[in-house]
Formats: C-alpha cells, structure tokens, sequence
C-alpha cells in the first residue's frame, strides 16, 4: 500500500472528514490519497495561514481533531500564526507537512539547506507545539501519527506537526509491517485520591463560609465538555457567574447569574462583582493579564481565589506574581465539577450551604445601573455598535455558530453581544491575530454545513485573509459577514490617544493604510452584499441579509473615532474602567478597600 494512503485512512479513521489543503510538490501524494479516500475530502483555501485557522475552528467546532496540510518551506511557515493560535488556546490539530526527499536531504553537512525548498519547520515549531516528528523510517508512520494524537487530545491539549519526505510518502509498504502506537494507561493512586478529595472539601468550606462568591469559567470548560456541569454548580448554588471571551457562550446573558465578561475589556457590573468578591472559584481560565489586570496584585485582592487548571504551570505562575492561590486544583475541569458536584449531592444544601441572592441582587443592580450604552446618548443616526450587536443579536436564533475578529469587533461583540441559548463562539483568543475570523467560519461551515455561520470582522481583519471570500463563494458556504468598517485599526488609535499624542501613524488612511472598496471586492467575488450607513434601515437590512443561503456581507459604516468603552487603563485595577465615574459614585460601588490610585 502507498504510503500516503496509510496517512489518508489514518486521518479518516480518527474522524476527520475534511483536510484544509493547499499543493505543492512536497505535499501532492498527500492530497492525491485524501482524493482517492472514500468518506474524507480536502478544502482549498487559498493561503496555507487560512488553512491552518480553518483547521484550528474545525476542531473547536467538532471537539474533535481538525487538519491541515502545506508543503514544504514557505508552505510550511505559512502555517506557523495559525499553529501558534492553536497550541496558546489548547486546541488539538494535526498539522501535516511535506519535506523534501530523504536523498535530497541536508542531513549533517553544515549548508543551509540541500534541497529545494528545505526547512526545518519541526524545529522552526518546537516551542508552539506538543509534539512534532520528521518521519524517517517509513514503518514507523502509524506509530508517530497515533503518537502525536495522543499527545495532541490528552492533558492540556494542543497542536502537534508531522513531517512527511516525499520520497517516503509515495514508497509501497507491507502494511503487516506498520508499527502502532499503543498508550499507557494512567494508574490512579490512592494518594492522588485523596488529594483530589481535599481540594474539594476545601472548596466546600470556602463556599460556606462565603457571603459574595463568584465562579470565573474559561475555555478550559468547553474543552473538558462541562458546560453542562459548570452551569448546574452556578444554579445549585445560587452562585453568580464571570465569564472569560472564550466562554462568553456558555451562559444565556439574560440568565439572572449571569454577571457577564470581565477583565480589561470587560463590562462595569462583571468587574465590579469580581473584584469585590471574597471568594473567586477559577475554573479553566489560565487567568491572563487580561483578565487580572496589572499588576496581578491588585485581581479580587480580597477575595480567597480557588484556581482549576489542568496546567500546573499556570497555578505556579502566581507564586512568582506574589498572588497567593488558596486552593490550588491541578484538575481537569470536569472532573473538578464532578467531583464537587458529588459532595454537594450528599449534603442538605438549605442547611449547608449560604444564601447568595442579596449578592446576586446587588450585582443584578449593577447591570442596571451601567448598561453597555445609553440609549439617550444615541443622538444621530451614525449606527453605534453597541446598540447594532444588540439589535443584532435579538435578530439570531438559538443555534449560531458566530466567529469573530480582534479588535473592536471582537471587544464590542464580548461586551454588547447578548448571547442565547445552545449559540456558540469562537476566536484565536490568546494569539488574536487579524484575519482568523473568516477562514475560522470556512472550517465551521465544512463541520456543521447545516448550521447558520456567522463572521464579524473589522477592515483591517478583512484584508489579512480577503483571498478567503473566494473560497467561501467557491462553496457556496451560507455564511453571513459583517464588517465593521471604520476605515483603519480602531482599537490601536485609541492606545495612540491614550499613550502617544493621538498621532495614528499606520493605523488610519491619513496615516498610511488604504481604504478599499469593499463592497466593490465583494461583489467581484458573487456575495450579496449590504452596506448601512446609519441606523434608520439597520434592522430591515439586518434581516435582509440573514435571509437565503448564498454567502453575503453587510458593510457597516463606524466612525472611525467610535473606540470600545468601558475599558481599563494600565496600572488601574479592574473596577476602576474608563471613562472613569465620578469618585462619590466609584465608592458607592466598592465594598472592598479602594486602592490609592483609585482615591484620585
């Protein structure tokens, strides 16, 4: 049997049914075999970076593995911003590169490269991947792939890189020969389980003694599959909820434990519910700078801080931050919600347990009380997009698989977004390049092709990966794009106003960028197109475009000075968000000691 048919069977077997593959000559044999392989196909896009962030998707989508395919040198380093998207999210993908022939190969004599197109992207990868192999031994192909699935899909999961010689894909093998990999099984020792049981009869002693509890969950809920759990321990409880970006989807927004998005680029009543808590319940979120703040010091500094982490490294981390973790939980999160769940299940929770609603109230209050716009402040018909992710939102159903670009898009989406039932989210959240937002919604549409997929992006995001739409018409993929259109990169003019004079060299046309006509483009590329310019039709244009399944984009018109609000300032805590309130007001909301620089 060809070896590449090995490879193609192997892909098939574990459940991937679309590869994202761009040839060239290191990595025909490859895509030739997926070709000729019933029950898998291959997607072209049309740069190897697309490839690797419609992989990347494809996997969060499925929770399954995803897969891309590039040859070797430049297609290879062309993969490299989506593996690194991948491995800081904990994503498992299989990235497949074509090398040059063994024969060809520079091997030990000293030049830097032999053959043609030669890179050693293994190594180029080592520090953004769980596991990478340049294959030499052509029976041991099954072994490194189960291998390196195996590495990728257990513990903190990630990205992993084979490197197949061309040569050495298209040898014919004696299958019976093939060597598998076969892994150990973990021995779970009666220490371990003790150990497990006294993180949790600590968690339950903080909960009882608490009195403004707070459960912080991250992406590592959604990896683990305990969103269901996580949601179960929040209503048993009557626990309040703080939700990172990444899973800003696990919660109905309207649900009444729902404080919403924290952080820096989070909402006023989440960070105030977070920073005056006294005890913060962390489950997989590495808790970043992002959502501490800076310094880390200053993140619920009242509060006993119980940190869930399948990495210990990042439970470590604190110690050289000065943060003391209370409970440190090196667990995977579903297993940590089961386990508690369990104690919980054993005892009379009226007895046992405090009474939360006056905290739930009081943040529910403060929902009120900062909404994330003002409706009375709308005083044009320029089109906010605060109000329009609102609007919008209230136009979707139940079942959205919505993808998003960083930036404003992204920060006004995680602040004004109202998130509904079973709608699921998605971005490269730790690297957050420009440009993942539309190859990510081409690897959705191939795993769920019958669910609506929806894009937002910005100009600058757009143009990172523009080749894209032509893919997406290619397919006829029904995905809906808005673009918020405020002719530059918004989110970094308003760092430049804040720290550097407001001079927006490289981030504005008067500055350097160009300013296309994106409409234009769209329609060269057959979408349907949209363009709202202010309020007055953004709602019946708006469902216009989320009728039909043909692929579409709505250009929307911001202006350009429209920043994101509220927003944290470096070197101020969390609560303490611009535009700043009014010091009398600021502490009518502090139940814990202000800090100085908040006093001023």
């Amino acid at each position: 049997m060809k070896l590449s048919d090995v490879v193609a069977q192997f892909l098939k077997d574990q459940g991937i049914y679309h590869v994202f593959a761009i040839s060239g000559g290191a990595s025909l044999h490859l895509i030739h075999s997926i070709a000729a392989t019933t029950g898998i196909d291959y997607v072209c896009p049309l740069h190897e970076q697309s490839g690797a962030f419609a992989a990347d998707a494809y996997s969060r989508v499925t929770g399954n593995l995803g897969c891309a395919i590039a040859t070797s040198g430049p297609g290879a380093t062309n993969l490299i911003t989506g593996i690194a998207g991948a491995y800081y999210d904990s994503v498992p993908v299989l990235f497949l590169t074509g090398q040059v022939a063994t024969f060809r190969s520079k091997k030990d004599t000293g030049v830097r490269q032999m053959g043609f197109q030669e890179t050693e992207i293994v190594d180029m990868c080592s520090s953004i991947t769980k596991y990478g192999v340049l294959i030499q031994d052509p029976y041991e192909v099954l072994f490194e792939l189960g291998k390196a699935i195996h590495i990728a899909k257990t513990g903190r999961p990630g990205p992993v890189l084979v490197d197949i010689p061309d040569d050495i894909q298209r040898m014919d093998i004696d299958v019976s020969k093939l060597k598998k990999y076969t892994p150990l099984e973990e021995v779970k020792t009666s220490e371990k389980i003790k150990k497990e049981m006294s993180i949790i009869d600590k968690t339950v002693k903080l909960i009882q003694k608490s009195k403004r509890p707070i459960l912080i969950y991250g992406w590592g809920v959604h990896l683990a599959g305990a969103q269901y759990e996580a949601i179960e321990l929040s209503h048993l409880l009557g626990i309040p909820i703080a939700l990172t970006w990444a899973a800003r989807d696990l919660l109905e927004s309207v649900d009444p434990l729902a404080a919403g998005g924290f952080g820096t680029h989070g909402t006023r009543p989440a960070n105030f519910a977070v920073q005056n808590a006294d005890l913060v319940i962390s489950i997989g979120s590495r808790l970043d700078t992002k959502a501490t703040g800076t310094p880390p010091t200053s993140f619920a500094r009242e509060a006993k801080l119980v940190m869930v982490d399948i990495d210990v490294t990042e439970i470590n981390k604190f110690k050289h931050l000065n943060v003391k973790i209370d409970v440190p939980a090196n667990l995977d999160a579903l297993k940590f919600l089961r386990l508690l769940l369990g104690n919980l299940a054993q005892r009379d929770l009226a007895k046992d347990m405090p009474d939360f609603s006056e905290w739930v109230s009081r943040i529910n209050q403060w929902k009120i009380q900062y909404p994330i716009y003002v409706k009375k402040d709308i005083k044009n018909s320029e089109v906010n997009p605060y109000w329009f992710m609102e609007q919008f939102s209230s136009l979707l159903n139940n079942e959205e698989i919505i993808f998003a670009d960083t930036g404003c898009a992204l920060a006004w989406m995680m602040q004004g977004f109202i998130f509904k039932k079973d709608q699921r989210f998605f971005h490269a959240f730790n690297s957050t390049p420009m440009g993942y937002a539309v190859p990510g919604a081409i690897g959705a549409a191939f795993a769920r092709p019958k669910q609506n997929i929806i894009c937002i992006t910005g100009d600058g995001s757009l143009q990172m990966n523009i080749q894209e739409l032509a893919t997406i018409a290619h397919h006829k993929l029904p995905i809906k794009i808005i673009l918020f259109n405020n002719h530059g990169h918004a989110m970094v003019r308003q760092t430049q106003d804040m720290w550097l004079d407001g001079n927006h060299y490289a981030t504005s046309t008067a500055g350097g960028l160009p300013d296309p006509d994106f409409i234009g483009i769209a329609k060269a590329y057959g979408f349907r197109v949209e363009s709202i310019k202010s309020s007055d039709d953004c709602i019946s244009k708006i469902k216009s475009i989320l009728q039909g399944s043909d692929p579409c984009l709505v250009n929307v018109e911001i202006n350009p000075e429209f920043g994101v609000a509220p927003q944290v300032r470096f070197g101020r805590p969390n609560e303490d968000s611009e535009p700043l309130l009014e010091r009398e007001e600021f502490l009518k909301n502090m139940i814990i000691q202000p800090l100085p620089i908040s006093l001023t």
